[in-house]
């Protein structure tokens, strides 16, 4: 193992990218998103990995983990994710430590198949040629103008078959809003595309449960987080009263979070967060712990960060293609992928890891730490 090529330097760096327009969900309004970006080095060779996450996220790279990456096998990587899961024992795994771990696992397998010269998929193993993504966004805020055109923009210009649209707006108490705008959405789109539908936890079970029958009315066919994913019991009862699909799983930090989940039956499909769960080692058992129950698994947002991973899981179902998140990956990195027809296929260009470098002239502008 002395002669295997070793982790010689961890670096970090945040990116703060305003909104194009103001932003909310059900519980949540934002005007900017944040990047924090893990580099790891290796003689001449750079692995990049990130999370959306606070700023506070690079100082737990630099504090607690990047001594205990420094020196490590680049090959090993299970071997350095355990390393780094002991190192925030007493600062708390769940939140910025899982997202600090996340962006730094990212960043090492992206190292160890540069170093390969191999498309991280092919390190990987596919599982699949093409990643299915769908279109999300439909923030409460956009007004119908704005709808119609992020709406039409996904559907009629990148021909993506799959939509998303956020409800709940102001935890739940604009029900009827709610309702005209997944009518307006349906409208928009058609017969074109399925329809999907998040509300972030914003309802409480029977409203949940109410609107859910006006969601059948327009052909909703996922209805994420229709009350919060802390409540697995209700997650699951809901999930047995309404025709939608009930997924859940972005804020899963632990491998443990996915099984609970699991095992209480309260979701149709897994969604797990590769920036939040512990990187692509984690995501992948999260993925086999779902295989194993017969769950499809979905990538939540970041999807340069999740398509290698995700072409690698026999029982994906899709990726989400965010609206912020691809605006700030297109934007940071050169070697973003396209989703026309509504799929992308990672390493189909041959670039080495995960075929993405940091456009250091267009990031500088960001740059906040």
């Amino acid at each position: 193992m002395s002669d295997d090529p070793v982790v010689e330097r961890v670096d970090t760096a945040v990116f703060t990218v305003p909104t194009d327009a103001p932003e909310a969900d059900a519980t949540l309004a934002w005007d900017s998103t944040t990047l924090v970006l893990a580099a790891v080095h290796c003689g001449h060779v750079t692995g990049l990995g990130y999370t959306y996450a606070p700023a506070a996220t690079a100082r737990v790279v630099d504090e607690l983990l990047a001594g205990v990456v420094t020196g490590q096998p680049v090959l090993d990587v299970p071997h350095t994710s355990e390393a780094m899961h002991r190192a925030v024992r007493n600062a708390g795994l769940p939140g910025v430590a899982a997202q600090a771990i996340a962006a730094v696992d990212i960043a090492l397998w992206d190292l160890k198949a540069r170093l390969l010269e191999l498309p991280l998929v092919r390190l990987l193993g596919a599982a699949r040629q093409d990643v299915l993504v769908y279109g999300s966004g439909g923030f409460t805020t956009y007004d119908d103008e704005q709808l119609e055109r992020q709406l039409r923009g996904w559907v009629e210009e990148e021909g993506i078959p799959r939509v998303k649209i956020k409800i709940g707006e102001s935890w739940g108490r604009r029900e009827i809003r709610d309702r005209r705008r997944v009518g307006t959405a349906r409208a928009l789109i058609g017969d074109q595309a399925d329809l999907y539908v998040d509300a972030n936890g914003g309802y409480d079970a029977k409203q949940a449960v109410r609107v859910s029958r006006a969601l059948a009315d327009e052909g909703v066919s996922w209805f994420e987080e229709p009350v919060s994913s802390d409540h697995l019991t209700t997650l699951a009862a809901i999930r047995e009263q309404i025709p939608q699909d009930v997924t859940a799983g972005e804020y899963g930090y632990t491998l443990p979070y996915f099984e609970h989940m699991l095992a209480a039956g309260a979701v149709d499909c897994l969604q797990a967060d590769v920036t939040r769960c512990g990187g692509i080692t984690v995501w992948l058992r999260a993925a086999a712990l779902a295989q194993a129950r017969g769950i499809d698994i979905s990538g939540h947002c970041a999807p340069h960060a999740h398509a290698h991973v995700a072409a690698a899981a026999p029982n994906l179902r899709h990726l989400e293609w965010f609206h912020d998140h691809i605006r700030i990956e297109r934007l940071l990195f050169d070697g973003a992928l396209s989703p026309d027809g509504g799929s992308i296929t990672p390493g189909g260009d041959g670039a080495p890891g995960l075929g993405l470098t940091l456009n250091t002239k267009r990031a500088q502008a960001y740059r906040v730490a």
